[in-house]
């Protein structure tokens, strides 16, 4: 555990969107996860993840606070959430700026035609070189399209860690791009589900709006989260 925080992200968001910008007009390669601590304690169980979690290649972002807390318990400053959405958010802006190109993976199709039409209507200026839902059987042969098309960012919605398990299988076919893997975020940027209230996000409550909102996320929190904070403590001594 103690090595995913060793290397991750602590200046903010703002700061990561340069970051991000930066390596779009450079034209550097990026594979980012954004970390919650359900997504550190996945690390601790499934060896593959682990070692993408620990890779160079990857850039861990905390997107939950219960993230930035247990950094800040362990002393690293960490100053603020990163969150996946807003990462989105700011890529779908700078390709439409730049008229860039991306790939959307993941996410049932009724929702990920939603999130094309969105993005055809208001990002006007993107290059949407190819999307697929993530109900196909074949993802590698997907990936197969998405080397061939290089895009400028590759977004993968199939949920943590099947999306950076095929991220990193395939990651050193290409020579540039962005690579986030989104978990339910094309829920939310589509529309189809309702991001929680600005309040919630202000006071770093997204996740109590989300089991309130979400029952059957209960079980899953508490198992995740329970342990989580026992390792942070042993680890903080």
């Amino acid at each position: 555990m103690q090595a995913y925080f060793d290397k991750i992200y602590t200046e903010g968001f703002l700061a990561f969107s340069d970051v991000l910008k930066d390596k779009l007009e450079k034209q550097e390669k990026t594979f980012v996860i954004t970390a919650n601590p359900e997504t550190l304690m996945i690390g601790q169980d499934n060896s593959e993840f682990d070692r993408i979690l620990r890779s160079d290649k990857t850039v861990i972002v905390p997107d939950g606070i219960g993230v930035v807390k247990a950094a800040n318990m362990l002393h690293i400053p960490v100053k603020e959430r990163v969150t996946g959405v807003e990462i989105v958010q700011k890529l779908f802006e700078f390709l439409n700026e730049r008229k860039g190109s991306l790939y959307l993976l993941g996410a049932k199709k009724e929702v990920l035609d939603k999130l094309v039409e969105r993005l055809r209507n208001e990002y006007p200026g993107i290059v949407l070189v190819g999307h697929c839902d993530g109900y196909v059987k074949d993802k590698d042969a997907v990936f197969d399209k998405i080397v061939e098309a290089k895009p400028d960012v590759v977004l993968v919605a199939l949920g943590i860690p099947a999306q950076e398990l095929l991220i990193d299988k395939h990651y050193d076919r290409f020579e540039k791009g962005i690579f986030i893997g989104v978990g339910g975020s094309f829920d939310v940027l589509s529309g189809t589900k309702k991001r929680a209230p600005k309040i919630f996000i202000k006071l770093n409550l997204e996740w109590l709006y989300r089991i309130v909102t979400e029952p059957k996320r209960i079980k899953r929190f508490y198992v995740s989260n329970v342990k989580f904070i026992s390792i942070i403590r042993k680890m903080r001594g």
